[in-house]
C-alpha cells in the first residue's frame, strides 16, 4: 500500500489491530520476560502483605516457640516474623531490578527494530488512515485505543521502575529525603499495573475466543493471526 496522502484516504481496509499482526522475536521475548517478572513481583507483594505480614505472624511465632520449650517475648517473636517478611521484600527488590532492566531493554528495542514495527510509527499510521466504512472505523478506533492503553502502561512501568529504584537506594540523600513521597507514588502505580494486567488478560481471552483465534500462539511464534 502506498503511503501517499491520497492513497491513505482511499484505503477501505481498516488498519490491523495491535493483536492481529506479526511481532518481532525481540518483542516476543520481552513480552514473556515481562510477564514472568511482573507476576513474580506481584506475588511477592501479595505474600508479604498478607500471609507473611509481620504483625500477622507475631503471635504464631511466639506460640510455636513456646510450644517447643523456647521462652520468648513479643519483641523477639516480632524479630523472627519480620525476618520472613524481609526475605520476601528482598526478593521483590530483585524483581524490581529485573523490571528496570526490561524497561531499558524495551526502549532499546523500540530504537533498533525496523520502522514498520516501531510503536510510534504504527500509531501515527493508524491515526492517518481514513476507513471507508463503519466496520473499518470501529477497527481503527479499537486499534488506537489499545495503543493508547499501552502508552499508559509503559509510562506507569517506567515510573514504577524509577520509584522502585528510589526506594531500593534510599541510602542516597535525595531518595532518603523524599522516601515517603516516592513510596506513595510507587504504591499508587501498582494499582495501574494491576488494572492493566486484568484488562490485558481479559482482552486476550475474549479476542482469542472470538475473531482473533490463535492470539496467544501468535505471541509465541510471531506469525500473522488470520481473521475469518
Amino acid at each position: 500500500m502506498s503511503s501517499s496522502p491520497g492513497n491513505l484516504r482511499a484505503v477501505s481496509v481498516p488498519p490491523v489491530p495491535v493483536f492481529n499482526g506479526m511481532h518481532s522475536a525481540a518483542i516476543r521475548i520481552w513480552h514473556w520476560a515481562s510477564f514472568v517478572v511482573i507476576c513474580g513481583s506481584v506475588i511477592t507483594v501479595l505474600l508479604a502483605s498478607t500471609l507473611f505480614r509481620t504483625k500477622n505472624n507475631i503471635a504464631l511465632v511466639h506460640d510455636q516457640l513456646q510450644a517447643n520449650g523456647v521462652v520468648t517475648n513479643q519483641d523477639q517473636a516480632r524479630a523472627v516474623a519480620h525476618a520472613f517478611n524481609d526475605r520476601l521484600w528482598d526478593l521483590h527488590k530483585w524483581f524490581g531490578f529485573a523490571l528496570s532492566a526490561l524497561v531499558v531493554a524495551r526502549v532499546l528495542i523500540e530504537m533498533t527494530q525496523s520502522r514498520d514495527e516501531k510503536f510510534a510509527v504504527q500509531l501515527k499510521r493508524a491515526l492517518r488512515v481514513k476507513p471507508a466504512d463503519q466496520q473499518g472505523r470501529l477497527e481503527q478506533q479499537h486499534y488506537i485505543q489499545v495503543k493508547r492503553i499501552y502508552l499508559v502502561f509503559y509510562a506507569a512501568l517506567i515510573l514504577m521502575a524509577c520509584t522502585g529504584l528510589g526506594l531500593a537506594f534510599d541510602n542516597v540523600t535525595f531518595f532518603r529525603m523524599y522516601r515517603s513521597e516516592i513510596k506513595q507514588v510507587h504504591a499508587l502505580l501498582q494499582w495501574v499495573i494491576y488494572g492493566f494486567i486484568v484488562m490485558h488478560i481479559a482482552g486476550v481471552i475474549l479476542a482469542d475466543l472470538g475473531k482473533y483465534r490463535g492470539l496467544v500462539s501468535g505471541m509465541i511464534h510471531g506469525q500473522h493471526i488470520k481473521r475469518d
